[in-house]
């Protein structure tokens, strides 16, 4: 139906039986950021650490009836300069056909109230600096850019 409003995506944690369906939306989000090499077996081993109860973070999924159509992954983080800790939503990431229907925008939405939860001063996360996208949604939530210069140091 042309101009049909899609429900609110449902929010919530991500499962162990729930995990396999989330492999590909996480390969989709790695080659979106360019990953030459998606590896399927590290991503298995790594993520899980994120199931609740977890001390690292935490795996949030959205979903419409039985569809994902997106997740975000939360790491438990800390700052020295206030000292608290903060939540960094390491990633996030949509489904291209579930787009511009809010996913987006309900996982930081549930991304902040957890952190909220949480005690954190902070919810935080960068994106590249050409995804205008991404931007444009983050604007819209109310955070503000950092003026932080980001550094990496391959290991």
């Amino acid at each position: 139906m042309v101009g049909a409003v899609e429900p609110k995506p449902r929010i919530e944690p991500v499962t162990e039986a729930q995990f396999e369906q989330l492999m590909p939306l996480i390969a989709a989000y790695q080659r979106f950021y360019e990953v030459e090499d998606v590896d399927e077996e590290r991503n298995r081993a790594f993520f899980p650490r994120f199931i609740a109860p977890s001390d690292d973070g935490l795996l949030l999924a959205a979903w419409r009836d039985e569809q994902l159509l997106g997740y975000a992954c939360l790491y438990w983080h800390f700052t020295s300069l206030v000292p608290a800790e903060t939540v960094l939503m390491n990633d996030l990431f949509v489904s291209p056909d579930a787009r511009g229907q809010g996913v987006g925008r309900a996982l930081i939405e549930a991304s902040a109230d957890i952190a909220r939860n949480r005690g954190a001063h902070h919810l935080e996360w960068a994106t590249a600096p050409d995804n205008k996208t991404a931007q444009h949604l983050y604007d819209a939530t109310g955070a503000t850019p950092s003026t932080w210069i980001e550094y990496e140091l391959d290991l």
